[in-house]
Formats: structure tokens, C-alpha cells, sequence
């Protein structure tokens, strides 16, 4: 028994030392991220920092005064019973459709862009996400992307917990592989210029909805030190190894239980440029809109101590739709929010759709959501420019 609690003590001193190095390794990364600027001055966290990007941020920051950009996901790459490669000369979406204006946001998705693949997770080919996020910036609209990277240990999907984020850190079996997979990203990410050669400038949102179960980075998968570890590498990676400095940097967990929750995974000021958090509508509209109006409160809380903008980087409505639910349910629960934008999933098919498209039953209660004054469409946001609440909506839209 003696020996048997003696072998004990060495194997939790063993897994206390571990976790001990692992902390350091990621305080050393921490310190020799040597592109990043000093905390809470209101800047973004890569120092050198493209003009595109210092101007994309600086937008932000006027739309949260005017109200909140409407994004939505693939918006231009496919919709309901369409996709773009059936119009090549086409440049369409499902919300221009509905509204005669496009979405303010566009968001993409790069997974499998780790493993050179031709298309994403998603079957949208890289080549067209390309040329799709430079039109979008040509029109002015924000491009955000997201990346639901393979297990790098098992090579299974995103959604295969088996426990790898310990094994592409530094020092880990699977680093060089892993480093392999981000200089591919960053191919991608540095190939991303407008039509005078400029870099895009980009909100960048990895390893999200960490604080779920569902992704190999996420809780039931990894430590909060791993995680961290994680993404201050991969940061390391981008901007120092790589050169890359057009990117902006969002970290979004799932619905958050309160500020702790939020806090668990965060990697720091010093490693964020914007505050998120995705919420959908799984359990009903009045579970929805007090998970969004309390995540957006702790959200808006955070973000003002910070001294960084903060956004609803994923939403929609799982349950059955009804006529009423973008200005019933949707608009008080992010009305005065603070909100810089909220982005609406993608519409894949006729059974999984988050944004709305001709002939569904909400069509015409989202032409009045976006009638109101705060709720900021393309064509809304290339009014605004560097003086806030200036140049907002006509005040002759519907009153609220």
C-alpha cells in the first residue's frame, strides 16, 4: 500500500510538473511575440499592422456607433437552391435577394485549407472564396473567416475530440506537422489582395466555441493552459514566422454562463483585437434573447475595460421559423448592445438555412428589420466614414 501511494505522489507530482513547463513554454512564447503590442490602448494587437487593417479596425469602431453591421456566412458562395458556380458572371446572395441590398459582413470558412485541398469543409472551392472575398472588399464590405481545421494527431474532422492540442505545441509529437498546416493557412491568407495588389485586411476568428465539447481544441479536449498555448503559438506563427500583419484577431466562445466562463480560455489582451460569443436559437426565443441580452452584457462590460470593439460572431434560428422573428425576437435581444456586427450562418439547403430567402414565411419581416435605423446593411456601412453617428441611415426608416 505504502508503495502503491508512493507511486501515486510521483505521478501526480510528474502531471504537476508538465503542466508547470507547459505554462512556462507558453509565458516564453508569450514574451518573444515580439509583433504585438501593449494591452488596452485601444490598437490593434500587431504592431505592424497593414494600413488596410488599422482602417478596417478604425471602421468598426464607427459602425458600433451607427448601429451593427448584418453579416451572414458564405453569403456569396451558395444559398437556398443556388450556388455561384451556376452563374459564374453572377455576384449574388440571398439576403440581396430578399432586401435588394447585400449583407455588410462576409463570412467564410478555410477548413482543409491545412491539407491543400481544392474546396473547404464546405465544398466551396479556395479559389473561389478568393476572389469572392476580394469582391466583397471591393464593394467595401468586412470579411470574416473562421477555420475548422482537421485533427492534426488523428486527421479527422474538427469535430473529433480525441485529445491532440498538447501534441502541436512546442516540443509536441505532431509540431512539425502542425507548422506544415499553418504555413499552408498562411499561403492562403498572404495570396488575399485587391485589385492594386494591397492586402486584404480580414477578421481572423480560429478555435472557436472552445469553452463547447465539440471541437479537439475545445474543454473537453484540451486545458485552458493548452488552449492559450495554442493560440498564442499560432499567432507567433502568422505574424512573426510568416510576416502576415492584415489580419484582425477575434476569440468567440459559445454561450457563456458569465464572466469567468469567458475568461477560462482567453489568451489575454495582449493576443485579442475583438470580443465574441456565438449563440443560436436551440432552446426557444425566450431562452434566446436572455442568453444574448446577458452574453452581450458581460460582453459590452468586458469590452469597455479592454478598451476593444465586440460582436455576436454567430447567430440564427434552429427552431421553426415564424413570421415575425427577426424584429420580434432577434432585434430587441441586440437593439442598443453595442454590438459592432452579427453574423447569420449559412443557408446550405432548404432544412438548414439562418438567414432569410425568397418565399420563406420571415421574408417580409426581414425587410422591416432592416428598415430600422441601426441595423447596418452594405450599402449603410460605405456611408460611414471616419466621423461616428454622422452619416447613418435616413432618418425617414421606420422608427423603432
Amino acid at each position: 500500500m505504502y508503495g502503491q501511494r508512493v507511486h501515486i505522489r510521483l505521478i501526480v507530482k510528474t502531471c504537476c510538473l508538465f503542466l508547470i513547463l507547459l505554462s512556462m513554454n507558453a509565458c516564453h512564447t508569450l514574451r518573444n511575440t515580439t509583433d504585438l503590442t501593449a494591452p488596452r490602448d485601444g490598437k490593434l494587437i500587431d504592431k505592424k499592422a497593414t494600413p488596410e487593417a488599422v482602417a478596417l479596425h478604425e471602421k468598426l469602431k464607427q459602425i458600433s456607433k451607427n448601429g451593427f453591421a448584418i453579416g451572414h456566412q458564405d453569403a456569396t458562395a451558395y444559398g437556398v437552391n443556388w450556388r455561384y458556380k451556376d452563374s459564374l458572371n453572377a455576384y449574388w446572395s440571398d439576403i440581396k435577394d430578399v432586401t435588394g441590398d447585400y449583407p455588410a459582413v462576409f463570412g467564410f470558412d478555410l477548413g482543409h485549407i491545412e491539407l491543400e485541398s481544392a474546396h473547404n469543409l464546405d465544398t466551396v472551392s479556395f479559389v473561389l472564396i478568393r476572389e469572392l472575398i476580394r469582391k466583397a472588399a471591393a464593394k467595401g464590405g468586412v470579411v470574416t473567416l473562421s477555420w475548422h481545421l482537421d485533427n492534426p494527431t488523428t486527421n479527422g474532422s474538427s469535430w473529433d475530440t480525441s485529445k491532440s492540442v498538447k501534441d502541436i505545441l512546442k516540443g509536441g509529437s505532431d509540431r512539425e506537422k502542425y507548422e506544415l498546416w499553418v504555413s499552408r493557412l498562411a499561403d492562403f491568407l498572404n495570396s488575399l489582395e485587391d485589385f492594386s495588389g494591397r492586402k486584404i485586411p480580414v477578421i481572423f476568428r480560429p478555435f472557436h466555441e472552445m469553452n463547447g465539447s465539440w471541437f479537439w481544441w475545445g474543454a473537453g479536449s484540451s486545458t485552458s493552459i493548452e488552449y492559450k498555448a495554442l493560440w498564442v503559438e499560432t499567432l507567433s506563427l502568422l505574424i512573426n514566422k510568416h510576416d502576415i500583419h492584415h489580419l484582425i484577431y477575434a476569440y468567440s466562445p459559445n454561450t457563456i454562463s458569465n464572466e469567468n466562463e469567458f475568461n477560462r480560455f482567453y489568451p489575454g489582451d495582449r493576443y485579442v483585437d475583438i470580443l465574441g460569443v456565438d449563440i443560436y436559437n436551440h432552446n426557444g426565443d425566450e431562452a434566446f434573447i436572455k442568453d444574448v441580452t446577458g452574453n452581450l452584457s458581460i460582453l459590452k462590460k468586458l469590452a469597455g475595460e479592454k478598451n476593444k470593439i465586440f460582436a455576436l460572431t454567430e447567430t440564427g434560428n434552429t427552431k421553426k421559423p415564424t413570421e415575425d422573428w427577426w424584429t420580434r425576437v432577434l432585434y430587441p435581444s441586440v437593439k442598443d448592445s453595442g454590438i459592432t456586427w452579427l453574423l447569420l450562418w449559412r443557408n446550405a439547403r432548404p432544412n438548414h438555412y439562418f438567414a432569410p430567402y425568397p418565399g420563406i414565411i420571415s421574408e417580409q419581416d426581414f425587410v422591416l428589420f432592416k428598415s430600422f435605423n441601426d441595423t447596418l446593411f452594405l450599402d449603410d456601412i460605405n456611408l460611414i466614414k471616419s466621423n461616428p453617428a454622422s452619416q447613418n441611415k435616413p432618418n425617414n426608416q421606420l422608427e423603432k
